[in-house]
């Protein structure tokens, strides 16, 4: 009994003396105390917290190397692996989590359209209730400071950019054709549905290393990774119908929906300014299949499109007119796959391809053209922490045009061009802190057509300046090959290059939002040419130049005033350029000095009704009359249209919606048309060119069809 004593005695001294106590304190990188850090050893049920000193203390029967974790809300959790003998008296400094709320982010010439955007300013929501959008989610984006409204265009101005310096990608892959078919004067509208997207990110400048090929701007759509349900959306229009179904399995789904549109209705009873022949008409259908695996998901997107018309256009030099008729077939495909491939890499890839084929009729003469488009991309991404990731990829872009042009008695004309080119990206975010960000990269392109090899840096720095507001810096070079009207006469040219200075400030506090951004665009190494218009027999060089200068301004408030959400868009823009067949530096008239936009939207309760309202206002635009001496010299009247629209709930699945554009019919002018040849006075005589009509209107009936009996349509408008 006496050894057995004698023996746990013993066991009990040594247990005892094993015993080690860690100490330490724990703080901020400013050295302030933390209070409540939770601090143990790893593996383990030894540990404590830090008091009010940040001081803590804890013993443990451990011996040798062990791993040591001190963790806390919004601070990164420190590792220390060292033997247990050593761990007293340690000083340990936390730092912030940069991936936490409140943190600084990097949206300098950027807006994000996202539920989980932390910059975000616009939801996909907004993008298909706008009045006067017309549900078109460019027409959306005309509404945000940086655009310029070109009514009888419909397509993106960005900054003193034309139409043809902004880029659209799905899924990160290019859209070659992302606007239906039309002709001068007829604005144009996306091709694809709104309600295919999650999020959107619109770059009015400075945008990532990833993207190329693009001026002034590019167009991020990313489409929705997982339907929440099954359903069947059908929706009758006054100028069309269409149908939408969604299908889901255990891994996989599938959304389809097809578009008829016919606008022989609205031009019986609007008056137009255009003989149509044959009113624009319509047939588009589109497809989504997803396949979720383990680590990663699969998207296929498939969209073909079929429009045709036939008009008859006023020309100051054609008494009867000039007839145009076009037959336009576009055929657009997308897969994507992204996925983890362990050890905090993942990868992205995918490609596109588009077909697209007109038939057009210009008097008696016929054109055929066909161009086909391919994109391949692989990107990877490694989270080395949370404060350094590292991207890189590389892509191909082919592409390949061919026309036929056929005039009465004589002979048929043909042109054609590649244009091949091989693109690697790299591009680092670097978060210094939760205050303190940069984004750095570099791009370089090699196109085999047009022999020529590029790099451009692109870089951009943010810092928090408070809990609710940061500023930010960007840079970068930017290269885009010349359009297809000047490629298929001419295959010697340089790219066109665009340098980006902008400075950002942003305010966000309780829903309500507050951005100004300054900026610098300079041009260099413009294509011009020596004829009204590209042709076989142009003298085409890269002399032109130019710059960009301005500010954008936007407020949005969702909090103020109880049922009403409004933004309000200003920009400031001074531009000029020498380019195409200009014979000096001069603004070009898709550029206003002024444009302002201001949307609202209010929820009345008691009717079930989403009221909206825009306005649009741009200063006069710039026009060249050949009775004065200086060059674009003149200009238009100022542009002002008030949109509305109205969405009537019947019930949680059908709504009413009407809307109608330019309610009280402002007289807009966007450009003159001078004769060729001069009057018996001596000078030209000229016609105002002006929208197709003075109003636009539509009237439709929305009605999902879905198990969820509580699912709210307005959220599918």
């Amino acid at each position: 009994m006496k050894l057995a004593l004698t023996i746990a005695f013993i066991t009990i001294l040594f247990s005892a003396n094993a015993q080690t106590t860690i100490t330490g304190n724990v703080t901020d990188a400013s050295g302030i105390p933390i209070e409540g850090a939770n601090v143990y050893l790893d593996g383990t049920y030894d540990g404590g917290s830090s008091d009010k000193n940040g001081a803590f203390s804890f013993s443990t029967s451990e011996t040798g190397p062990q791993t040591l974790l001190v963790s806390f809300l919004s601070f990164e959790t420190y590792t220390m692996l060292t033997d247990v003998s050593e761990m007293n008296n340690l000083k340990i400094t936390l730092r912030e989590d940069v991936n936490s709320l409140g943190s600084v982010v990097l949206n300098a010439g950027t807006f994000s359209a996202g539920d989980n955007s932390k910059a975000s300013v616009l939801s996909p929501l907004d993008i298909v209730t706008t009045a006067g959008a017309a549900g078109d989610y460019i027409g959306a984006f005309q509404t945000l400071p940086g655009t310029s409204t070109v009514a009888e265009d419909g397509r993106l101005f960005v900054r003193g950019g034309d139409a043809n310096e902004t880029n659209i990608y799905i899924d990160g892959l290019r859209v070659f054709q992302p606007f239906a078919a039309t002709t001068n004067n007829i604005p144009t509208r996306g091709r694809f549905s709104p309600f295919l997207f999650k999020g959107t990110n619109f770059s009015t400048g400075g945008y990532s290393a990833e993207y190329g090929d693009a001026l002034s701007s590019v167009l991020l759509l990313n489409t929705i990774d997982e339907p929440d349900q099954e359903k069947t959306d059908l929706s009758f229009i006054s100028v069309g119908l269409g149908v939408g179904n969604t299908q889901k399995w255990k891994k996989n789904s599938l959304s389809i929906n097809a578009f008829y549109l016919n606008l022989k209705p609205y031009q019986e009873i609007i008056s137009q300014r255009v003989d149509w022949k044959k009113p624009y008409e319509s047939l588009s259908g589109e497809a989504v299949y997803r396949h979720t695996f383990e680590k990663g998901l699969l998207k296929v997107y498939g969209g073909l499109n079929y429009a045709e018309f036939d008009l008859v256009q006023e020309d100051i030099n054609t008494p009867e007119g000039v007839n145009f008729g076009l037959k336009n077939r576009n055929l657009y495909l997308n897969t994507s796959y992204k996925g983890s491939l362990g050890n905090d890499w993942t990868i992205t890839t995918g490609t596109s391809f588009a077909n697209d084929h007109n038939d057009i009729k210009i008097v008696n003469t016929n054109v055929d053209n066909n161009e086909n488009s391919f994109h391949f991309k692989l990107k990877l991404r490694k989270r080395f922490s949370n404060r350094f990731k590292l991207n890189f990829g590389a892509e191909q872009y082919v592409t390949t045009f061919s026309e036929h042009v056929s005039v009465p008695d004589a002979d048929t004309f043909k042109s054609s061009f590649d244009n091949n080119s091989t693109a690697a990206f790299t591009e680092a975010n670097v978060f210094f802190s939760k205050k303190l960000a940069m984004q750095v990269g570099v791009r370089g392109v090699h196109n085999t057509a047009l022999e020529y090899t590029k790099i451009s840096p692109r870089a951009s720095l943010a810092y928090k300046t408070s809990s609710k507001s940061q500023i930010s810096l960007a840079y970068g070079d930017f290269y885009q090959a010349p359009q297809q009207d000047v490629l298929k006469y001419n295959e010697t040219l340089e790219p066109e290059k665009s340098s980006h200075y902008i400075f950002n400030y942003l305010y966000q506090n309780n829903r309500r939002t507050f951005r100004a951004e300054a900026y610098y665009k300079s041009y260099e190494e413009l294509v011009k040419f020596d004829t009204d218009r590209p042709e076989f027999t142009s003298l085409y060089s890269n002399n032109g130049s130019g710059y960009a200068a301005g500010l954008d301004i936007f407020w949005r408030d969702n909090k103020s005033i109880k049922n009403l959400e409004y933004w309000a868009s200003y920009s400031y823009l001074d531009t000029k350029r020498d380019y195409k067949n200009y014979p000096n530096k001069a603004t070009p008239n898709f550029a206003a000095k002024h444009n302002l936009s201001l949307v609202t939207k209010y929820w009345i309760e008691d009717w079930k009704s989403l009221m909206s309202a825009t306005y649009n206002f741009a200063s006069g635009r710039p026009y060249n009359d050949p009775n004065q001496s200086v060059f674009q010299n003149e200009k238009t009247k100022t542009y002002n249209s008030i949109n509305f629209s109205w969405a009537y709930l019947i019930s949680q699945q059908k709504i009413l919606y009407f809307s109608v554009s330019n309610v009280l019919g402002f007289d807009n002018v966007f450009n003159y048309q001078y004769a060729n040849t001069p009057n018996v006075d001596g000078n030209f005589s000229r016609r105002a060119i002006r929208p197709n009509a003075d109003r636009f209107f539509i009237v439709g009936f929305f009605w999902t069809i879905s198990d969820n009996k509580t699912d709210n349509q307005l959220d599918n408008l």
